[in-house]
Parts: structure tokens; C-alpha cells; sequence
């Protein structure tokens, strides 16, 4: 099904489509302006402070096949009394755009802008009517639609998703990568839409004053991670008023894709999934739904945690192995003395030019050369994922429903943990919740901190002679139990 010929930023031709109502999985191609195409489904990577985590923009280039990133502008808007405006907003540039030679980004990949990282990080407090939290590197801060429009105007990005009102919840019983936006009530959910509209016809008003011949961004309009006829008139109106404006949809909720069907001019647009995916078989589900681009939310976390990924699609026929894990925890011992590739018959730079047993003593090393190896390794495993399911989709008739119901019987239904320590925190490893646990244990104590310990069995593990009182457990304690005429009368500091 054809884009609307009105669309002039996006070129999003369906070669093949499920339904006949535009709503299933379907196989297309994305054109960005200036950039290469990519074929859909498909995911893009996301980044912190603008890179991809843990590879170089050189390496994501050479060493894998990504074709577009999501760019929180959140990222870089920390300002302090000093630096009243953040660097981004100053980058000149006269042959590429500021936001693409400000990260270094390869010239050949699109970038997605949003407000938030994905995940976004809970705010303690709440976005107001003309403005929405963000999480900088120096706190939380908020960030107006109107200074939203104008970053946009000066970093360029292909792509823009303009706000939206989301809130996200304090406390779930999903794990992390789970995490969902759930609103209960229906104030606030109404409250959520009304905002989200108004921001975007703002967004639209800000964009109607640029200078004829400036390039503007491709729009992806939010859909919001609510019920559909909570939202239908934020739909409606995206159909009647703003279909010719915007490029495609972002979508933070999948559920809402079977309702698309009843707007027949949002049908064709692309669908970015900007919902949670906590496994490749949510992947699956959502693409069984519509979805044609990807964020993969538990990408980056399983690199920190030490997992490489060994899944495939179309999974093996062999089913006698019983249930596959959906990855290999490269922290156990069994891997010292392995000389194989992470996964047999993978391609990726690391499987062919490295070994279990490397990558296991760079992990155990902490060298971040081990997690920069894992990175190109799951990359390339989450491209050959989909690789698969396009190649399922072209297949006549088409195989996707049959191979994911077998992916789903051959594959573990969580990812596996890691059981080693994650590398350093970066700005999307950090919550705003009270009382959470640190990620990694710290690399140093207080001597006497472990309870019952044995002073004498403690400096003989450090090497040290332990003699006396500190021998006995009654070393005299750092801290004078008296105060200065105490310690005087007892003689302290004479010399005898």
C-alpha cells in the first residue's frame, strides 16, 4: 500500500502485506531523505548521549548493519549556573547536520529524535500543561514544547517524535525491561490526551514559522500506551488534520495497532515501536500486529549483564534438545578454555576473530574491550533475527506465523541473567525511585565492615603482621571515647 502521495519526507512502500487492511505484519521498505533505505521490519539502536553503548560510531559503521538510532535530546540538555545553554545547541555545521556531526553519527543512518531515553527514567515529579520532566545529568529539569521545538529546529534530525504526555509508573511488579506506562485513572489518562494534542498543533504551529527551503524532520505522531477509545479522538484527529504533516507513528503501546484499521489515512505511515520489548518473542507479537521498527529495550542491558545472544529465526528443526536458552552467560567458568565462536556459524566480527575463552577473560578483566566485543556480537544476532523474519515474510505462501509459533516451542521464554558485574553506570542505568539497590556491588569496604570478622585472619589474608591488641580484638578504637580532659588525666600523649 503506497504512502500518500502529500508525503514528501518518508518513502514507506508495503511490498507485502498479511491483512488486507493494512493491519499485520507486512514487509516494506523505509527511504529517508539523504539516507540509506532499510527494509522492515527492522530495529534501530539506541544510544546514550549519542552513541551506541560500548561501540565506536567507526566500529557501529564496519561492524554491523544498523541503519538509524533513537537520540534522547534529554541526553544533553544538563545546564548549570555556568553553562546557561547545553553544547548540542551550539554545533555548527555546513555540510551535515548539527545533531549527526555532533554524535559523529555515519552519514548513511537516520536519527530518531525524542524527548526521553526508551526506557525513560521516572520522574518524581510530574509534566505540567506546557511542559514535561526530563532526567539530564544534572537533575531533572523541564523542558517546554516550545524549547522542544526549537532544539529540534537546531539540531536537525530525520526524524522527530513531537511530546508526549506520559507518565510513567513509581512501582510494578514486572521486572525492568517489562516496565510498562500505566495510567489507572481516567483524569489523567484524559489529561494525557488532551495535552498530547495540544503539543502537537503547537509543534506544527512552531514548524509553519521556519524560512521556506529550511529542512524540516520527518514527524512521527506519539499513539499513547492507553485504551483505544480513551485516545480515539487524538486519532481522529491525527486522521483528518494532521495525516498530510506527519511522516509516521510512534507507538507506545502495540495493543492499539488493531484499531488502526478504522483510519484508513494512518494505515500506510510507518509504525515505530517505542513499547517495551522484553524478549525477541515480544518482538514477534508486535510484529504480528503491525509494527515495523524497532527499539529493543533489553539490547543494550543484556551487553552490560555478560549474555550473548544465540538465538534464530527460523529457530532449528531439532527440537530434541528440549528448550533452548535465548543466550550464553560468558561469566561462568566453562568458557576458560573454550576456542570456539560465541555462536557457531555466526558471522559477526567477534565470532570470527575471537574466542569464548577471550571474551570470558576480558569480562573477568573488566576490560571494556569485552563488553565492546558483546555488543557487535548481540547487534549482529537481533540483525540476523530479523533478516529471518523478512526472508519468512517474502517466503510464498508466507512462513512468519509458522516459525514464530516454532521459535516460541524451541526458545526459552525469559532472557538469561548474568551473574557477573556489569560495567560502569551510565545515564540510562539510573532510576529516581528511592531505595533501589545498587547495580554493581562496591569495589571497596571499611576493614573492619564485614561482621564478625577475625582481625588477625583478615591482616593475614592482607599479607600484614598482626600482633597485640589489634591480635586480641581490642585494639584501641580510632575515634577517643573521652573527650580532652578525660584523655589528658589518662596521660595521653606523654612521653614515658
Amino acid at each position: 500500500m503506497p504512502a500518500p502521495e502529500t508525503n514528501e519526507k518518508v518513502m514507506f512502500r508495503v511490498i507485502r502485506a498479511a491483512a488486507n487492511d493494512g493491519v499485520g505484519a507486512r514487509l516494506a521498505t523505509l527511504s529517508l531523505p539523504k539516507r540509506a533505505s532499510i527494509d522492515t521490519p527492522n530495529f534501530i539502536g539506541l544510544t546514550a548521549r549519542g552513541a551506541v553503548p560500548h561501540v565506536t560510531p567507526d566500529n557501529v559503521a564496519q561492524r554491523s548493519e544498523l541503519g538509524g538510532v533513537y537520540i534522547a535530546l534529554e541526553d544533553f540538555m544538563e545546564t548549570t549556573k555556568q553553562k546557561k545553554s547545553p553544547p548540542l545547541l551550539g554545533m555548527k555545521s555546513e555540510d551535515r547536520e548539527p545533531l549527526h556531526a555532533f554524535t559523529a553519527m555515519p552519514s548513511h543512518m537516520f536519527t530518531v529524535l525524542g524527548a526521553r531515553r526508551h526506557p525513560a527514567i521516572n520522574s518524581p515529579i510530574g509534566n505540567a500543561k506546557d511542559s514535561i520532566s526530563i532526567f539530564t545529568s544534572t537533575g531533572f529539569q523541564k523542558l517546554t514544547n516550545k524549547d522542544y521545538c526549537q532544539c529540534v529546529d537546531s539540531v536537525r534530525p530525520d526524524v522527530v517524535i513531537p511530546l508526549a504526555d506520559m507518565t510513567y509508573a513509581q512501582s510494578t511488579t514486572f521486572p525492568e525491561t517489562k516496565r510498562r506506562t500505566t495510567v489507572t485513572s481516567s483524569k489523567r489518562q484524559l489529561r494525557m490526551v488532551e495535552r498530547t494534542e495540544d503539543w502537537l498543533a503547537e509543534f506544527f504551529e512552531e514548524s509553519g514559522d521556519r524560512d521556506e527551503g529550511t529542512a524540516t524532520p520527518s514527524v512521527f505522531a506519539p499513539l499513547l500506551p492507553i485504551s483505544y477509545p480513551t485516545q480515539w479522538d487524538y486519532i481522529q484527529q491525527l486522521e483528518q488534520d494532521f495525516a498530510v504533516k506527519i511522516s509516521g507513528l510512534a507507538v507506545y503501546d502495540a495493543d492499539v495497532l488493531p484499531d488502526l484499521s478504522n483510519h484508513g489515512p494512518l494505515v500506510p505511515l510507518p509504525r515505530l515501536s517505542l513499547d517495551y520489548t522484553a524478549t525477541p518473542q515480544e518482538i514477534l507479537r508486535q510484529i504480528h500486529l503491525g509494527m515495523d521498527i524497532f527499539t529493543v529495550s533489553f539490547l543494550n542491558g543484556i551487553s552490560d549483564a555478560g549474555i550473548a545472544l544465540s538465538f534464530t529465526f527460523p529457530p532449528p528443526s531439532d527440537l530434541s534438545a528440549g528448550i533452548r536458552p535465548l543466550g550464553i552467560n560468558m561469566w561462568t567458568s566453562d568458557h576458560e578454555t573454550a576456542v570456539e565462536p560465541l555462536v557457531e556459524g555466526c558471522k559477526c566480527y567477534t565470532c570470527t576473530k575471537h574466542h569464548r575463552a577471550f571474551l570470558h577473560h576480558l569480562l573477568n578483566a573488566k576490560e571494556m574491550l569485552g563488553w565492546s566485543l558483546l555488543q557487535i556480537h548481540n547487534y549482529q544476532v537481533i540483525s540476523d533475527f530479523f533478516a529471518g523474519i523478512r526472508a519468512s515474510l517474502h517466503a510464498e505462501p508466507s512462513k512468519f506465523e509458522e516459525y514464530s509459533d516454532a521459535f516460541s516451542l524451541a526458545y526459552d521464554s525469559e532472557l538469561p541473567i548474568g551473574t557477573g558485574t556489569r560495567p560502569r553506570a551510565r545515564g540510562y542505568h539510573f532510576k529516581s525511585r528511592g531505595g533501589d539497590d545498587k547495580m554493581n556491588p562496591p569495589a571497596w569496604a571499611r576493614y573492619e565492615a564485614a561482621e564478625g570478622s577475625d582481625p588477625a585472619l583478615a591482616g593475614e589474608m592482607a599479607g600484614l603482621a598482626v600482633t597485640g591488641a589489634a591480635a586480641e580484638g581490642t585494639e584501641t578504637p580510632l575515634t577517643p571515647d573521652a573527650d580532652a580532659e578525660g584523655l589528658d588525666k589518662k596521660g595521653f600523649a606523654e612521653i614515658s
